[in-house]
């Protein structure tokens, strides 16, 4: 039997993370598949930590940061790279995850090749393109290039047939997301003494987990988010409020003014991929701009409020386990504070059924794969 050729390709820690699936599964497929993994290398300390923790060997490394470089310049010089990875390999598909400048640049080098894509986690969106930026632009510019979709949900699958892809080219598989999760939080449930000692000031305190970096919240979103969290602080002296803060100096800078001498708020540098999951299990509310978190947090049955206006996976939304609040100072103090205090309000959060899936996406995805005849 002829293996078949799969090249994948990512280079942030959420690609990593969302790929790691998808490349055990290839492994335990080692006599149907003949599998080449290229990173591009743009969250270089962060993707190296996950691809460790997974035990995922590339085959080669483009290593794109560059100190101060435009999207332009990373773009370009993506697409170089994984043109030159297609040239040197020639698989027969090549697979992308998502909606990141590497998925742009992959998606073209693809099409330019004639090599068919697949894309995994195909189909969301807000329908406006400043929101989230450029991720939006990315994502539609897959779909419009990939000969295989891979939709987390059904809502997803939809939109990419009100757009006219072809039905069959359509699958909802269910979120690689998940499996990673599900896996992560069995190993470090396991670890639970050691991750707690770390974490002793915690003792048995409730704990808002914080995430936020998104660009579009850059400047006045942020230092609202800030102001709003230091409200909160003040209100619920009992409440831990743990952040670990995203390294780009413009999140770095107002965080640490506005929310650095607060007793009972722990600022902190990024947690790896294992500690985070560890975190969120341990958290009792996940304040976040994060995308990937609406679909993780509902499976540890934890409440998310989300500061966007918009979100592209608004299944966890309808599910009740996701709430938007914005950037609100007003909104996020009065929402969180209905979390803090009202337990029905708390409970009607945490669903039964994660919508983005039950743990075998990558399972699902790689047959699809090998069913096609490209």
């Amino acid at each position: 039997m002829t293996k078949q050729r799969i090249l994948l390709t990512f280079g942030t820690r959420p690609e990593a993370i969302k790929m790691a699936p998808v490349v055990q599964e290839c492994q335990r497929r080692s006599d149907e598949v003949e599998l080449i993994v290229c990173l591009t290398g743009q969250h270089r300390e962060m993707l190296d930590q996950v691809t460790k923790y997974f035990g995922i060997q590339a085959d080669c490394d483009l290593e794109l940061m560059q100190p101060d470089q435009t999207l332009s310049d990373l773009t370009a010089r993506c697409l170089q790279g994984v043109h030159a990875t297609i040239e040197r390999f020639n698989p027969h598909c090549v697979v992308a995850q998502g909606d990141t400048t590497s998925v742009l640049a992959t998606s073209l080098a693809a099409f330019y090749q004639s090599v068919p894509l697949v894309h995994i986690e195909a189909g969301l969106r807000t329908h406006n393109l400043q929101s989230p930026w450029p991720e939006e632009m990315n994502r539609r510019a897959a779909s419009l290039l990939a000969r295989l979709h891979c939709a987390p949900t059904q809502r997803s699958a939809q939109n990419l047939l009100q757009e006219g892809v072809a039905t069959e080219t359509v699958h909802v598989t269910g979120n690689t997301v998940i499996d990673a999760l599900l896996w992560t939080v069995s190993k470090e449930r396991q670890l639970d003494e050691q991750w707690s000692a770390k974490y002793s000031m915690l003792g048995s305190q409730r704990v808002v987990l914080v995430t936020g970096h998104r660009r579009e919240n850059f400047g006045a979103g942020l230092q609202q988010i800030c102001r709003a969290i230091a409200d909160l602080a003040d209100m619920f002296p009992e409440v831990i409020f743990l952040y670990p803060v995203h390294l780009n100096p413009r999140v770095q800078q107002p965080v640490h003014q506005l929310l650095g001498n607060l007793t009972n708020v722990y600022l902190m540098p990024p947690a790896d991929y294992p500690e985070f999951v560890w975190l969120m299990d341990r958290s009792y509310i996940i304040l976040t701009d994060s995308g990937g978190i609406q679909e993780e947090a509902p499976s540890l049955k934890k409440p998310v409020l989300v500061m966007r206006d918009t979100t592209e996976r608004p299944e966890a939304v309808d599910a009740g386990a996701v709430e938007l609040v914005g950037t609100s100072p007003t909104r996020i103090t009065e929402r969180l504070s209905a979390l803090l205090t009202d337990k029905k309000i708390y409970s009607s959060f945490q669903i039964t059924n994660n919508p983005y899936g039950d743990g075998q996406a990558a399972a699902r995805i790689v047959d699809l794969i090998l069913q096609q005849v490209w």
